[in-house]
């Protein structure tokens, strides 16, 4: 009764406000304007990229979030911002969307929660049309040593605070292994920001 409560009444907020800082708005301005075509997102959450979508370029938006509560929230911000976006509630493991139709699949905070990565991003790359591309930000492993011991020593109790938030995935190496090419990518600490959760990974991968 406990676990639900905190899940469904005070999880989202708290994720709303930790991926709303002004350090992780900056990022997503880097990322969100460049998706076009036909856009998938994935793990959608408050809706905080939707005033940053590019609507000159994007033709549809289909938005997968598990969360319901953030999902009423993202459609709010969708009337508001005046762009018609497709919820379905449901998880990267099992898209339900057809192969080879998705132009552009954006990526912000996702990665470090979803259980099964391997899973999501093999049916990521199912529904990318070959010309299209992922593009991602995400925070995950740091490359110094004291921070890296740090993410991982805090890792297990982070993720049960957190829906599962992992502090210490390697982003490059989970599109690699699943067969991507990452064909831009930049990293750093975001300022302002502890270093154990502020190292991003920003950029695009292919097929």
């Amino acid at each position: 009764m406990i676990k639900n409560f905190y899940e469904n009444k005070i999880l989202p907020p708290l994720i709303n406000c930790c991926c709303s800082t002004k350090p992780i708005q900056f990022q997503r301005q880097k990322v969100v304007p460049n998706v076009s075509g036909r856009v998938l997102e994935i793990g959608i959450g408050s809706g905080l990229n939707i005033p940053l979508y590019n609507k000159n370029i994007v033709d549809q938006i289909i938005a997968v979030e598990p969360c319901a509560e953030l999902s009423k929230k993202a459609a709010k911000v969708a009337v508001s911002a005046n762009i018609d976006i497709t919820f379905l509630e449901g998880v990267a493991e099992k898209l339900e969307i057809a192969d080879k139709s998705i132009d552009s699949i954006l990526l912000t905070y996702t990665l470090c929660t979803i259980p099964d990565t391997d899973k999501a991003l093999s049916e990521m790359k199912r529904v990318l049309k070959p010309s299209g591309k992922i593009f991602f930000c995400e925070h995950g492993l740091a490359p110094d040593k004291n921070i890296k011991d740090w993410q991982n020593k805090l890792n297990p109790i982070w993720g049960a605070l957190f829906g599962g938030c992992n502090l210490n995935r390697n982003i490059p190496s989970l599109f690699v292994a699943e067969g991507f090419k990452i064909d831009r990518l930049e990293t750093m600490y975001l300022p302002k920001t502890p270093k154990f959760i502020g190292y991003n990974f920003w950029g695009s991968a292919k097929i």
